[in-house]
């Protein structure tokens, strides 16, 4: 069975992210894994010990507590039976919490990894512009971050933006896992520069072809965009084609107008913040070849 994994903090922001989890999670049919990440020494911090106390069990009482308040703010925000719901939690020590969460996704092979924007003062190393890069090296699978304020949680419209690498094949292959079993649509909506809108026809069909050759979902289409003003034409293009989610490929400065594209753009679609971003490691992604 395929599993989402949920990371939380407890913090309002991670509400969100979490309902949004079980939604998508429910809706695919997949399991929804919820973890903590906590430290010792912040349990440490809160003990008082007298000379005659025994020496407590810090591991056992650590992981209890942890797993006891993880439990219960699972079934405040989702329901009481959260097995029926399919949703399991755990709570995992690890001194850091994009360590602790990589170290999960490794084990249990997610179909991607859901964030809250921003964390509170236990995820401390979840920061907007930060975590989402840090967890992208690493992580295995792909990182789906959810503003606070995200209240719709039916997909119907994918947006994927690319300046097509080769990796964007593979990438694209991994969302349609994603987008098929919900019948969402993929729009691709490739950027390309001005200098380049006079081979337009030519450009699309050369990316069309390569598209219907590598990838069998039908429910995807393709658009253009010649622009030297990425993120501000890509704005009005999401609110035009009413993006439930904002995808993209993250990978590392290839020169030219994907170094353009590639080296600004996931940063500032994180401070845009308005529509959930899905982004994409390219190291994990290189599976076509063109």
């Amino acid at each position: 069975m395929k599993t989402i994994l949920n990371a939380t903090d407890y913090s309002e922001r991670s509400v969100a992210a979490l309902k949004y989890a079980y939604s998508l999670s429910k809706a695919i049919g997949a399991q929804l894994k919820v973890i903590h990440i906590f430290d010792y020494p912040t349990l440490l911090d809160e003990l008082s010990l007298k000379a005659q106390d025994p020496f407590p069990d810090i591991e056992g009482d650590a992981f209890r507590k942890h797993n006891l308040k993880l439990n219960n703010f699972c079934k405040e925000h989702l329901g009481t039976d959260l097995e029926k719901l399919n949703v399991t939690v755990e709570a995992i020590e690890d001194k850091s919490v994009v360590n602790g969460i990589i170290s999960k996704a490794n084990k249990i092979k997610p179909l991607l990894i859901i964030m809250g924007v921003k964390g509170g003062s236990v995820l401390r190393e979840i920061i907007m512009g930060n975590t989402t890069m840090h967890l992208l090296e690493k992580s295995p699978c792909p990182i789906l971050s959810i503003p606070e304020d995200t209240s719709r949680t039916k997909i119907e419209t994918i947006i994927y933006a690319t300046a097509f690498e080769e990796e964007d094949l593979g990438a694209i292959n991994k969302l349609t896992e994603i987008a098929e079993p919900l019948n969402a649509k993929i729009k691709i909506v490739h950027v390309s520069s001005l200098k380049k809108s006079q081979v337009g026809i030519e450009e699309k069909k050369e990316i069309e072809d390569k598209i219907h050759k590598y990838i069998t979902y039908s429910n995807i289409e393709l658009d253009i965009i010649y622009s030297d003003a990425v993120f501000e034409d890509l704005k009005i293009y999401f609110g035009k084609a009413n993006a439930d989610i904002i995808a993209m490929l993250e990978c590392e400065d290839n020169g030219g107008f994907s170094k353009i594209f590639h080296r600004d753009l996931v940063k500032k679609m994180e401070s845009y913040g308005r529509i959930p971003l899905m982004s994409f490691n390219a190291k994990n992604y290189g599976i076509f070849h063109l």
